[in-house]
C-alpha cells in the first residue's frame, strides 16, 4: 500500500524507515501527454551515496521521469519507492518534504528578492512577534554558504547575480532542505571550468554524506568524471544501466541514439565570398570595447571566451537588442545603424539567442505560432490578410526538415523537449532566408543526435553562402565547426585563429589574457 505524502514525511522525520538496497526506485512508470507517450514502462534505481547519470536524447523521457520523482507530474502508472516505502507525490512541496529536491536547468529564482529570501522562502525564521527575522535568515544563509564554500552576499538581489551564481544559489537552496535525493538537470550548462570544479567538489561532499544524486547531462566528459553509474532512455523507454567504468563514450552514444554517429562536426570547405558584415571599433559602455571583425559569405566565424567575456553582448548589439554606444556596422558594404531587431531582420540578419526559454520561445504558443512569428509581417501577407494555408505548409516542411519531434504544429512549445524547442527556434529564423546568421550557444543543453543535426544544418547554411557567427562554450564545437575563431576576454577581442592553427591550448591562452 502506498504511503501518502504527509504520512511519509512523518515516517522520514521519525527515522522509522525500513532499510532498503536502493534509496529511490521507480518501476513500470508510464506517462502520456496529448498525442505523446513520454514514458513507457520505464525503471530507475538510485543507490545511497552515489551519483547516477541519466542520459538520453532530447525527448527520451528523462526529464519527464525526474519531474515525476520531484512531484511536478503525476504518473499514469508505476511504483515509486523511497527507502523501500511506496510513495505518491502530488506536488513539488510533497517531494521536498520527503527529501527529494530538484535543480532545474531553467532556474526558478525570484529576481527581485534577495539570495537569502529565495533560499528560505516559506521557511523564513520568525521573531517573537511572528515577523520575519532577517538577521537570523542571513546568518543561516552564511552558514549554509560556508558549508558549501560559496562566496555570495546573502543580502544581494538575485537579479544582480550572474547565471553561474544563480545556479549556486539553486544548489544551496536544494541542500538547505537536508534532502536525501538531489536531482540536477544540466547543472553545468552556464558554468566556467573553475565553477564546474567547485560544483563537483560540492557533489563529492554530498555523496560522501550518503546523499543520492541524479545527474542529467549531455556532456560525456562530466559523466566519466563525476558519475558512478548511468542509465539510458530512448524514445520514452528504458534501455539499460551500467557502471561508468564499464563502458566507453561510443557505447553510451550507441545506447542513446540507437545508431552510430560517425561525424559530429561535418565541416566542409566551401567557397568563401565577399565581406557581408564588417564591425569596426564597436563599443557598449561598461560591457565591451573596440570590437572589430569581418565575416564573409560562406564563412563560419566561431566566437570563444569564458563566461563574462562579452560574447553574447556583442551578438545582442549586432542584432539591435542593445544598440551600440559607438562604432560602426557595415552590411554588404553599406554602413547601417542597427537600433532594433526589426532593423536587423530587414537587413537579412537572424539571431538565435542563448536562452531559448526566456528570450527565444513563446512557451504558451504552439509550434506553428512560434515558427511563423518572424515572417508574418511580410512574406505571407497579401492585401492585409495572412495566407494561413501557405504559411502552415511552409512551417510543416521546415519542421519535417529539422526533424522536430511533435504530434503536430499545434502542440504547445512548452511541451517539447529542449532540443526540439531549439529546432523550432532555428526554423523560425530559417524562414526569413537570412544572409547573416548569429547563433549563441546553438547546442546548449541538447543531446548528441540533435547536436549533429544542427551542425549539419549550419554547414548547409554556409554552403549556401550564409555568413555564420557561432558563439559556443564547448571547445570541440568551436574547433570542429569554425573557419576562423575570434576569442574574447573581459569585453575585448584578444585574437583570431585560423582553422588550421587553432588548438584548445591556443584558444584558452587568448581567453585568459
Amino acid at each position: 500500500m502506498a504511503v501518502s505524502p504527509t504520512t511519509m514525511a512523518a515516517v522520514r522525520a521519525s527515522g522509522a524507515i525500513p532499510n532498503a538496497e536502493y534509496l529511490l526506485t521507480a518501476e513500470g512508470v508510464r506517462k502520456e501527454f496529448p498525442g505523446v507517450v513520454a514514458l513507457d514502462d520505464v525503471q530507475f534505481r538510485l543507490k545511497r551515496g552515489s551519483v547516477h547519470a541519466l542520459m538520453g536524447e532530447n525527448g527520451a523521457g528523462k526529464s519527464t521521469l525526474m519531474k515525476i520523482l520531484a512531484g511536478i507530474y503525476i504518473p499514469d502508472k508505476g511504483d515509486i519507492r523511497l527507502k523501500g516505502v511506496e510513495i505518491r507525490l502530488q506536488s513539488p512541496l510533497d517531494a521536498l518534504e520527503n527529501g527529494i529536491a530538484m535543480i532545474h536547468q531553467e532556474l526558478n529564482l525570484m529576481p527581485f528578492m534577495t539570495v537569502a529570501e529565495n533560499i528560505w522562502i516559506r521557511r523564513e525564521p520568525k521573531n517573537r512577534f511572528g515577523l520575519v527575522d532577517h538577521g537570523a535568515m542571513y546568518r543561516q544563509t552564511e552558514e549554509l554558504f560556508a558549508r558549501l564554500n560559496i562566496a555570495i552576499d546573502p543580502a544581494i538581489e538575485v537579479r544582480y547575480l550572474s547565471v553561474a551564481n544563480r545556479q549556486m544559489v539553486e544548489i544551496a537552496k536544494a541542500v538547505s532542505y537536508n534532502s536525501d535525493v538531489l536531482i540536477m538537470d544540466e547543472p553545468t550548462s552556464a558554468l566556467t571550468e573553475r565553477e564546474v570544479e567547485h560544483l563537483f567538489r560540492i557533489i563529492r561532499d554530498l555523496r560522501a554524506q550518503g546523499i543520492g544524486i541524479v545527474y542529467i547531462t549531455h556532456k560525456m566528459n562530466e559523466l566519466f568524471e563525476i558519475a558512478d553509474e548511468f542509465s539510458v532512455f530512448r524514445d520514452g523507454k528504458y534501455i539499460g544501466t551500467h557502471a561508468s567504468t564499464d563502458v566507453t563514450r561510443d557505447d553510451i552514444i550507441r545506447m542513446m541514439v540507437g545508431r552510430e554517429i560517425t561525424q559530429m562536426f561535418p565541416k566542409e570547405d566551401v567557397p568563401i565570398g565577399d565581406v557581408v558584415l564588417s564591425v569596426k571599433n564597436l563599443n557598449l559602455s561598461g560591457v565591451f570595447r573596440d570590437v572589430s571583425f569581418d565575416v564573409r559569405a560562406g564563412e563560419i566565424l566561431g566566437v570563444a571566451g569564458l563566461v563574462g567575456s562579452g560574447r553574447s553582448n556583442v551578438a545582442e548589439t549586432l542584432f539591435g537588442v542593445t544598440p551600440a554606444s559607438s562604432g560602426t556596422i557595415e552590411l554588404f558594404g553599406k554602413q547601417v545603424e542597427i537600433i532594433s531587431p526589426t532593423v536587423a531582420i530587414r537587413n537579412h540578419m537572424a539571431f538565435l539567442t542563448e536562452d531559448r526559454k526566456d528570450t527565444g520561445c513563446l512557451l504558451i504558443l504552439n509550434v506553428l505560432e512560434n515558427m511563423q512569428v518572424a515572417v508574418l509581417h511580410d512574406k505571407f501577407v497579401k492585401g492585409g490578410f495572412v495566407q494561413e494555408g501557405a504559411i502552415e505548409e511552409t512551417c510543416e516542411d521546415m519542421a519535417r526538415k529539422l526533424r522536430v519531434k511533435t504530434p503536430n504544429l499545434y502542440e504547445r512549445v512548452e511541451n517539447l523537449s529542449g532540443g526540439n524547442q531549439q529546432k523550432v527556434l532555428i526554423g523560425r529564423w530559417l524562414l526569413t532566408n537570412p544572409k547573416i546568421l548569429i547563433l549563441d550557444e546553438p547546442t546548449r543543453g541538447i543531446d548528441v543526435g540533435a547536436k549533429a543535426e544542427i551542425h549539419r544544418l549550419v554547414t548547409e547554411m554556409a554552403r549556401n553562402g550564409v555568413a555564420v557567427i557561432m558563439i559556443s562554450s564547448e571547445m570541440p564545437e568551436v574547433l570542429g565547426m569554425s573557419d576562423r575563431i575570434m576569442v574574447m576576454h573581459e569585453g575585448r577581442v584578444t585574437g583570431f585563429l585560423n582553422r588550421d592553427e587553432a588548438t584548445q591550448i591556443k584558444v584558452m591562452e587568448l581567453a585568459a589574457q
